[in-house]
């Protein structure tokens, strides 16, 4: 990756979400429908509440018979790291390496609300490295 580089230099912003208090089962099909591995979760107003995954997807599944009318936030992250769009890529990289995670959630500040505008993954970045090549 070219040093320097920040979150908002090198990636679109955009986000795949559901709300706090959707059923599974309507998150699995999100999930599915557009090959995604993880959900940002939203408050009703827009704000970061967590991040779910298929790994917690399949932690509901062992858990409940009923696991696809459970709402995403019994299953979900509340910690979520995140980072803001003037990040370096090469930081977004340390902190994935650091905290042992996939992704980070780009967010910025609304009327002091923190809400989600973008996900970066270790594959953004591999792509990137790829590319600087």
């Amino acid at each position: 990756m070219k040093s320097g580089r920040t979150v908002f230099q090198a990636k679109r912003f955009g986000i795949f979400s559901c709300k706090k208090y959707q059923p599974l089962g309507q998150v699995v099909r999100l999930m599915v429908d557009e090959d995604i591995s993880a959900l940002v979760v939203v408050e009703n107003d827009g704000a970061l509440a967590g991040i779910i995954t298929r790994t917690d997807l399949l932690r509901a599944y062992k858990e409940f018979d009923d696991w696809a009318a459970h709402p995403a936030e019994e299953f979900m992250a509340r910690e979520v790291i995140t980072v803001g769009p003037h990040t370096l890529l090469s930081d977004v990289a340390c902190l994935l390496l650091e905290k042992h995670v996939h992704r980070v959630v780009v967010v910025h500040e609304v009327e002091g609300r923190i809400e989600p505008i973008s996900v970066v993954s270790a594959a953004d970045l591999v792509y990137h490295m790829a590319k600087d090549l």
